[in-house]
């Protein structure tokens, strides 16, 4: 063999190496989803047009402007009619009968391995698109979210990857998404890595970064490189004595944050004391919603034209305030009537609202010492929308990607720290969690409840067990007893199906005493409601299980319709089994991800 031969084969051996290892797949993986994900956003927004084209006669984020020229019938109708839509779709189409966002995508993560349904997703997209176009007050940024996780997710399925990188190619979908709506890469990255993936750790840090940066350049190619809201030129700090304000901001914002989310917990709790069908509830509620904007039409849709109009100081002090209350008003019935969108631009809009109208009194008070109201109005921004998303971290970041202004970050960067504190010491949760919570899921645990809902008992359990008949004399039940493993014997009848377990406990006197021998059989000393799993219970269940029996070893059976007996179960393997699986994912952050 020559030398060039030699060296061309050594080569070909490198590249298949590079080829197969697992971080350079992951990275290939991260640009295609990241370019699925920013088509995605992009679509989003054509559909959300469309659908404000049929409704209002104008597509585009000037909604306001649009409502302004139109009769009041139509504002009042348009969301009625769109409402109307919306609930027949979430009744007939989406499981739980309710719209998926960001919680669903935190439920993922932490739960289910970053597994996620990318028909549910499309419905989902679907269901908002409608939903924001017909002219609900919530966001774009949370469906998009769900179906850019929806789509890494579909990826991850296709591939048959691992949990691991199923995870990561989920927050690949969330970041790309977020970085693709404001054109902020890192911001993107952070709220992937904050809201959702849970650490920071190199494996999956670098695969989100690509993920954020290829949704970024493929919506800039689209739309050009322009941020999320047109911000003036020339702001600044105008001196350090402004920072008290800032930190008083910051309390104002916590408080506006909280009555935001409780306004939209008691909506949900009356509407759904309300007796009517729930497919109408959507239309009630964009009546409600219609009846608002004739008054307010900046509420309508995302309402990034009304935050652009907030930045730019071109709002008096009584519409801002008055906005504060139709804006919270308006987003709390949308959300309570089940109208797909998220709570991001919301957030944005009131916290543009509250930080303008303070600035105002801020700036009249100490007009020498202001750095104009339209800097508060940032401020409040980041303050409200990083308290409510609980994501304080990629808040900040996006404010300062908005602005480039290292001072300017600085103060968002206080307000926020002091928003986001005492807004979880008041509400104790963000909204994601808070939407979770009302279902009855809970991921405080994060990965280690996943990982034990991951886990099935029917992977666990052990066949080797003893079984005998319920008409087997008691004088056979003993020593069939002491050879049992485990001291169990299974009572099952003919079609295998569990009656009883009997012990050394369960005897009792007939242990010892052979006078009654004739007259006992196994089913006289059987107890006969066994504590028992499922084969389908996962570790979670188990645990709770063997805390609430006692027991070490309990039988596994199909249903509690059927109870045909298929192993036993012992919680020592639970035990070992959550160990390992959780030493594996302890090793995430130093691992190789699995090919």
């Amino acid at each position: 063999m020559s030398d060039d031969e030699s060296r061309g084969r050594v080569l070909l051996d490198r590249l298949r190496q590079f080829r197969q290892n697992g971080h350079f797949v992951l990275w290939v993986l991260s640009v295609v989803i990241g370019a699925a994900a920013a088509a995605a956003a992009i679509a989003f927004r054509y559909a959300i047009d469309l659908v404000q084209q049929l409704f209002y006669g104008r597509g585009g984020e000037n909604l306001a402007t649009i409502a302004m020229g139109l009769p009041w019938w139509q504002i009042l109708l348009a969301p009625a009619v769109g409402g109307l839509l919306v609930g027949l779709l979430v009744t007939y189409g989406l499981p739980g009968r309710r719209p998926q966002g960001v919680a669903e995508v935190i439920e993922a993560n932490a739960l289910h391995g970053g597994r996620m349904s990318l028909t549910t997703g499309l419905r989902s997209a679907v269901v908002s698109a409608l939903s924001i176009g017909c002219g609900a007050s919530t966001g774009r940024e949370g469906p998009v979210v769900h179906l850019g996780a929806s789509l890494g997710a579909w990826i991850s399925k296709r591939l048959h990857l691992g949990r691991r990188m199923s995870r990561t190619i989920l927050g690949c979908g969330v970041a790309a998404a977020v970085a693709a709506s404001f054109n902020a890469p890192i911001a993107g990255t952070f709220f992937a890595l904050e809201v959702v993936i849970g650490h920071y750790a190199l494996p999956a840090f670098a695969p989100i970064v690509i993920a954020a940066v290829t949704g970024t350049v493929i919506s800039r190619a689209h739309y050009g490189n322009f941020p999320a809201f047109t911000l003036p030129a020339g702001w600044d700090i105008a001196s350090f004595w402004e920072f008290p304000a800032f930190a008083i901001l910051g309390v104002v914002c916590a408080l506006a944050a909280v009555l935001f989310m409780r306004s939209i917990i008691f909506t949900q709790d009356v509407v759904a004391k309300v007796n009517i069908p729930l497919w109408t509830k959507p239309a009630a509620g964009g009546l409600c919603v219609g009846l608002i904007a004739i008054a307010f039409p900046q509420v309508l849709g995302v309402g990034y034209e009304a935050t652009d109009r907030a930045l730019s100081e071109l709002y008096d002090l009584w519409l801002l305030l008055a906005l504060i209350v139709a804006k919270t008003a308006a987003t709390a019935i949308s959300l309570g009537c089940r109208f797909g969108g998220g709570v991001f631009s919301p957030s944005l809009f009131l916290g543009a609202m509250v930080g303008g109208a303070f600035g105002i009194i801020a700036t009249a008070v100490f007009p020498h010492l202001s750095s104009g109201h339209g800097a508060y109005t940032l401020i409040g921004m980041g303050a409200v929308a990083g308290s409510v998303l609980g994501a304080p971290i990629s808040t900040i970041l996006m404010i300062f990607e908005l602005t480039t202004d290292y001072k300017l970050t600085i103060a968002v960067m206080m307000a926020t720290v002091i928003s986001s504190f005492i807004t979880l010491q008041v509400f104790g949760r963000s909204f994601f969690t808070w939407q979770l919570e009302r279902r009855g899921v809970s991921v405080k645990g994060g990965q280690d409840i996943g990982l034990l809902k991951s886990i099935r008992i029917g992977n666990l359990m052990d066949q080797k067990f003893h079984t005998i008949a319920p008409e087997t004399p008691i004088a056979e039940v003993r020593p069939k007893l002491q050879a049992a493993p485990w001291g169990e014997l299974f009572v099952v009848d003919v079609e295998r199906r569990l009656t009883g377990v009997i012990t050394f406990a369960d005897l009792s006197d007939a242990a010892f005493d052979t006078s009654h021998d004739a007259e006992l059989s196994a089913a006289d000393v059987a107890r006969r409601r066994p504590v028992v799993l499922h084969v389908d219970d996962d570790l979670e269940a188990a645990v709770r299980t063997y805390g609430r029996s006692g027991e070490a070893h309990l039988p596994v059976v199909d249903s509690d319709k059927r109870m045909t007996l298929l192993g036993i179960a012992h919680e020592h393997e639970v035990v070992i089994a959550y160990q390992r699986a959780l030493a594996q994912a302890r090793g995430e952050e130093q691992e190789e991800p699995e090919r």
